[in-house]
């Protein structure tokens, strides 16, 4: 009796663990916006995702776990776990001088079944 209780109880503390998601794309919150450059929109940018960030990681997307395409009116929606995470976005706005590149992004936090609306000012 006493073996079963204690297997069980290592079960249950397992499944309590590996259970709660935390700071990963898919949950039930989400964050969407606009992708903008002096309140022009940015199509076609790419919004690059760290997990478990409130500060910015870098320029080096390799440095983020997942990216999301925005469309082609610069908005961007993503499902997310709570947890912190830092979004920046990249992207090219053809009206400023070569080489057109404009960068930004920002923190926040996420609870369960949040929506969040943050749009994304970048610049050159």
């Amino acid at each position: 009796m006493n073996k079963i209780f204690k297997y069980s109880f290592i079960a249950l503390l397992f499944f309590s663990l590996v259970s709660c998601t935390k700071n990963q794309v898919g949950g039930s919150a989400t964050v969407n916006g606009v992708v903008s450059h002096h309140g022009k929109a940015i199509a076609d940018a790419y919004v690059y995702i760290k997990y478990d960030a409130t500060e910015f990681p870098g320029d080096d997307y390799t440095l983020y776990n997942t990216f999301v395409k925005v469309d082609g009116s610069g908005n961007y929606s993503i499902p997310l776990y709570k947890g912190n995470y830092y979004i920046y976005a990249r992207g090219y706005d053809y009206a400023i001088p070569a080489p057109y590149i404009v960068k930004g992004g920002l923190s926040l936090t996420a609870r369960s079944s949040e929506n969040l609306s943050k749009d994304i000012a970048v610049s050159e």
